[in-house]
């Protein structure tokens, strides 16, 4: 059977292992212990977990038929006449956009402003976060 570390579960998950921890502690997500007495997370309760935090999506998110919601910062923005090319660092990730200026405008995206990343197939919509 596959398990995980605490560190493991939090970088798949995208937290901190703090946050990890405290579901653990709290009796949120299942844990055991290893060999060496490390806690470990059994990869189906992992598994099962992150569908959950999936199906909770947080106060004030719109529901969409996109599941792949990436929320992270906007880091850089090339514009032309027409088009425009958005750069959000989502954790690990870096998602570029290429989209229509007169969307970037509207939507009011500058470096350093927060933007959530939706993927649908092979589309990425942006949606401006909620630091207003």
């Amino acid at each position: 059977m596959t398990t995980y570390r605490i560190g493991e579960a939090a970088e798949l998950l995208g937290v901190s292992v703090d946050t990890v921890r405290r579901w653990v502690d709290s009796g949120r997500l299942g844990a055991g212990r290893d060999e060496h007495g490390h806690r470990s997370i059994a990869g189906a309760d992992l598994a099962a977990f992150a569908r959950s935090l999936a199906d909770e999506p947080d106060p004030g998110v719109r529901r969409s038929s996109a599941r792949n919601r990436l929320p992270g910062i906007v880091t850089a923005i090339a514009r032309d006449s027409v088009m425009a090319q958005v750069d959000i660092q989502a954790g690990p990730f870096r998602v570029v956009s290429l989209m229509s200026r007169e969307a970037v405008d509207e939507l009011g995206l500058e470096v350093g402003s927060t933007a959530v990343a939706v993927i649908k197939s092979t589309t990425v919509v942006v949606e401006r976060g909620d630091d207003r």
